[in-house]
């Protein structure tokens, strides 16, 4: 039986131009290199993970910053976030059960167990799955509805983009538009993130009178309430973000749960 020591020794007393000698260290620094990879993925993970949910809660405390009058009203109601709650997206309903804190909205639709495939027909957001169950953000005072915030996510250019919505307490007119993850081109679809497109979203109408979604993003100055300009030069991100919306508020989306919160059944 071979010496296992020995073979290494005869390999490495090889020419440095051997073939054999070449294609085996060329081998073993690529094994090394995935090796080294893999690891260090398994052991960021975490610390990735936490980095990203604090991002996340950075950009919804600068959302509510933006909005006149909250922060002086979650002051006085003595909170310091919005109440976070689960829901299920086939009823509508409040979701018990489950912890909202660590509940993973993006690993879940990606999970087969916990999300359903979305018709073809339908997936206007190009998701591909979406999750049973997804968090909203609510903000009350003395049992009166102030504030909805609901995280959405659907395919830009490049990269799928996650957001946050918030809506006014009449569940129709948004109040604020924060992105909260995107990795769109840089300089063109980026500018999603830029707080003077952002600004052009308060006060828009996301549905008409008789409840059909309305909300879209046009090339050209924008008319009307439903209404936003497009980023020059990034019309498929911004075309992504108005469909992102409104497969959200649609069927496929909280339309339940807003249709419930309205009539007051949950």
């Amino acid at each position: 039986m071979t010496d296992p020591l020995s073979a290494w020794r005869g390999f490495l007393d090889r020419p440095n131009d051997d073939r054999v000698k070449i294609f085996g260290v060329a081998l073993l620094v690529a094994l090394a290199s995935s090796v080294l990879v893999s690891t260090s993925s398994v052991l960021l993970k975490p610390y990735q993970e936490a980095h990203l949910e604090a991002e996340r809660a950075a950009r919804m405390a600068a959302m509510i910053d933006t909005l006149p009058g909250l922060r002086d009203v979650m002051a006085e109601l003595g909170v310091d976030r919005l109440e976070t709650r689960l829901v299920d997206l086939g009823t509508g309903a409040y979701v018990t059960g489950i912890e909202p804190e660590g509940y993973d909205f993006a690993a879940a639709a990606a999970d087969p167990d916990l999300s359903v495939a979305i018709p073809p027909d339908q997936d206007i957001a190009r998701l591909g799955r979406r999750a049973h169950v997804a968090p909203v953000h609510i903000l009350e005072r003395d049992g009166a509805l102030l504030l909805v915030v609901l995280p959405v996510a659907g395919r830009g250019y490049q990269s799928t983009i996650r957001a946050m919505l918030a809506l006014n307490a009449d569940l129709t007119t948004v109040a604020a538009l924060a992105i909260t993850e995107q990795a769109e081109t840089p300089g063109l679809g980026e500018r999603v993130e830029d707080p003077d497109w952002l600004a052009l979203w308060p006060g828009k109408e996301v549905m008409d009178d008789s409840g059909r979604i309305m909300i879209s993003v046009v090339r050209g100055p924008a008319s009307g309430p439903h209404e936003v300009d497009a980023i020059s030069g990034a019309t498929v991100t911004s075309n992504g973000v108005g469909d992102m919306l409104r497969f959200w508020l649609g069927d496929w989306g909280y339309r339940s749960f807003l249709d419930r919160l309205r009539a007051g059944g949950l």
